[in-house]
Parts: C-alpha cells; sequence; structure tokens
C-alpha cells in the first residue's frame, strides 16, 4: 500500500533520529576511553568536541530550514543519555549549547534575524555558545534576583561590566549569551557576547571534584561593547516560561547511572573470589542490588521521558508544566546518586580505586544534585502547585 506523505515524513524523521543515535553510540564509546584522563588533568575535552563538530552535533537542535537536524525535546535528551555514558562533562557541556538552541528553536524569541546568523555560524563554522547566568552574588538565576552584571545604552551600542560565575566551557567557548540588568532599570536582558571582543576574559576558578571536564570558569567582562542587536531579548512573562531543555540535567546523569551499572554488573560477572562456587552474581544480596538498580533506572527514565514526551506532543501545556520539570530533575538526579551508591556496594572496596571508573561516577554523580533547581527549591516549587490548586477548587 501507497504510504501517504505524513508517514513518509515520519518515517524519515525516524530513520533520522536512529541514526544520530546510533552516531551517539560510536562516540560514547570513543569518549570512555578518554574520559579518565580527562578527570585526571581536570582539562576540557577538546578532543571530545572536536569529534562532536566532524559529526555535526552541535547542529542537532537548530531547524533544518537553518541546516540542523531539527531533533525535539525527546530526541535531544536520548541523545544526551548515550553521550554522558561516554563521559559526563562532555554530554553536560554538549547538552547546554544544543539546549539554548532548542529552547529558541521552540519559541522564536530573539529579536530580528539573531538567530539565523546564530544558526548559521554554528552550523556552517561549528562555534560554540552557553548561556552564562550565574553569578556569586546572586546565586543561580533559578532562585530569581536581577544580576549584578550591568548593560549600558551607548550611541554605538551595549557597554557591559561584570563577572559570570560557573561559566561551563568558559575557555573553549566562541560565543556567550549573558544576562545584564538593563540601564539599571531591573529589566533583564539576554545579549550575545563575541568572545572575541575586547574585554572579555577567562578566570581559572573550577576546582570541583565533580564534572571537571566542563571547565566551569568565570566570564569576566570589563568594558565590553557589543552592537545594539546583540541584545537578542528582554526577559517577560512569556520569555520566562518553563524550559523543557533544563531536562539535559536528568538525563545526563542517569547516564552516568547507566555507565556505573554497566560496570557492577560486568565486574559481578566476572569477579569469582576463591570462596564462592562461581563469580558473585549469583550470589542474592548482589542480585537484589543489580535489581534494584534496574528499579531506579526505570522510574528515572520513565518519569524524564514520559515528561519530555508530553512537552513535544502538548505545546499548549508547557506553561503550566514547570512543577513537573522540577519533579523530575529531583527523581532522577536522585535515583543516579541511588544507582551510583548500589553499584560501588557491589564491586566493593574495589570502586574507591583512583583507577576505578566507579570512583569517577560518585564524584560527577554529585554534581546532579547542586544542579539548579536544588532538592529543596523543587520541594517548595510542588508545594506551591499544589496548594495553587487548592485555592482554586
Amino acid at each position: 500500500m501507497t504510504k501517504t506523505y505524513v508517514e513518509a515524513e515520519h518515517d524519515k524523521k525516524q530513520t533520522n533520529i536512529e541514526e544520530i543515535l546510533k552516531q551517539a553510540e560510536e562516540l560514547k564509546e570513543i569518549f570512555s576511553t578518554r574520559a579518565d584522563a580527562i578527570d585526571a588533568e581536570g582539562t576540557f575535552p577538546y578532543e571530545n568536541f572536536a569529534d562532536l563538530k566532524k559529526m555535526n552535533f552541535l547542529s542537532l537542535t537548530i531547524p533544518k530550514e537553518y541546516g540542523g537536524k531539527g531533533l525535539n525535546l525527546l530526541e535531544y535528551l536520548q541523545v544526551q543519555e548515550i553521550i554522558a555514558q561516554g563521559d559526563a562533562p562532555t554530554a553536560l557541556s554538549l547538552g547546554w549549547h544544543l539546549g539554548v538552541m532548542l529552547e529558541t528553536a521552540e519559541n522564536w524569541h530573539w529579536q530580528g534575524s539573531a538567530f539565523e546568523k546564530v544558526s548559521s555560524l554554528i552550523v556552517q563554522e561549528k562555534l560554540l555558545f552557553n548561556l552564562a547566568q550565574t553569578e556569586r552574588a546572586t546565586g543561580s538565576p533559578s532562585r530569581g534576583g536581577t544580576p549584578g552584571t550591568t548593560a549600558i545604552k551607548e550611541e554605538n551600542g551595549w557597554r557591559l561590566n561584570g563577572n559570570k560565575a560557573f561559566t561551563s566551557m568558559a575557555e573553549a567557548l566562541d560565543y556567550s549569551i549573558i544576562t545584564a540588568d538593563l540601564n539599571h532599570t531591573g529589566k533583564k536582558g539576554f545579549i550575545l557576547v563575541d568572545h572575541k571582543r575586547e574585554g572579555v576574559s577567562v578566570k581559572e576558578t573550577w576546582d570541583s571534584i565533580s564534572m571537571k571536564g566542563t571547565k566551569s570558569d568565570d566570564l569576566v567582562l570589563e568594558d565590553v561593547l557589543v552592537d545594539e542587536e546583540d541584545l537578542l531579548f528582554v526577559e517577560d512573562s512569556r520569555s520566562a516560561t518553563a524550559r523543557g531543555w533544563y531536562l539535559q540535567v536528568p538525563a545526563v546523569y542517569i547516564g552516568i547511572a547507566a555507565a556505573a551499572k554497566d560496570y557492577a554488573i560486568k565486574f559481578a560477572s566476572e569477579y569469582s573470589p576463591s570462596t564462592l562456587p562461581g563469580p558473585i552474581k549469583d550470589v542474592p544480596e548482589v542480585r537484589r542490588k543489580i535489581g534494584k538498580i534496574e528499579l531506579e533506572l526505570f522510574n528515572a527514565r520513565q518519569v524524564l521521558y514520559a515528561v519530555a514526551r508530553k512537552w513535544v506532543e502538548q505545546p499548549e501545556q508547557r506553561t503550566n508544566m514547570a512543577s513537573e520539570l522540577a519533579a523530575v530533575k529531583h527523581i532522577a538526579t536522585n535515583s543516579a546518586n541511588k544507582v551510583v551508591d548500589l553499584a560501588m556496594r557491589i564491586v566493593g572496596a574495589r570502586s574507591l580505586s583512583a583507577s576505578n571508573p566507579l570512583q569517577r561516577h560518585f564524584r560527577d554523580v554529585r554534581a546532579g544534585l547542586h544542579n539548579p533547581p536544588t532538592d529543596d527549591a523543587i520541594v517548595y516549587t510542588l508545594a506551591d502547585a499544589a496548594l495553587s490548586q487548592e485555592e482554586h477548587i
């Protein structure tokens, strides 16, 4: 029977994502061979990003009409989980870049032709972008607050001054999108900054024991002059809505947990102490722990991908999904931490060896608890949502 145009397009889309996921699996295997060195040396994974650029992964979430692959949230998260199994800092860093572009593709809220320009830079020149919002004085932007970074209007553009903390990939970025207080009005502007501009520098501050390879140093802006059109948008009620792409955070930590599970199962299948007739996988307590790992991963994935599917299939609901997105982050990151802990209990003292990948997974997965929004903020968000519903009954 001849397929309709819609069916043919659906099949084409499926083939597209299947090929991309296959490429992600290939990259995962390559990245896993470099992960220990990246962690031990605390260096940015330039080699991994060279591979990502070669495979055109920087343009995955850019719309097809602008030369990208046009991945939606659900597809993007699948890629993130796979890449994270190879090297978590690489995945988290890539996710910030892809997520910014996905949000813009969904909302089309940038002014003028800025999105087309940025998309072209990524597709054609394979340039790297990130959103720089966090400041040491104000903390995470998820808790509100006006940026300390200022943008003062001048005849030739905007003059920027300020410091951004925890700027992932700072030394490797070509551009940042920074948040700034516009003319001391309290209005938050999102401004595109070319790192080649005079006054842009990076201050090395990243000394974390987790996610070392993200190189989340400080971005320093000293009297940086940008063009008037580099003001992409001013945050308002429309642009300040829930951000589905932040689900890349739980996706990455689920990936770490999956890598820890794979290592623990391989170890349990091969390790046969002289006191046992076979490998420890046959020991009931080990089997129980493996079963608990499977339950945690199953629950985390079901929650993550169900909410992501709702985001894709019911766009009219997005403005009401803030509490659901927050709940996913809480559930998935806490489950990921439990999985890594169980994996280490299966492997035992060997998991604490500096040469064992589980100790790296343990340190990396802890970072998920501190990525915004934090657990306490999430719980209050859920409480507020529940109480608000009660008031309207």
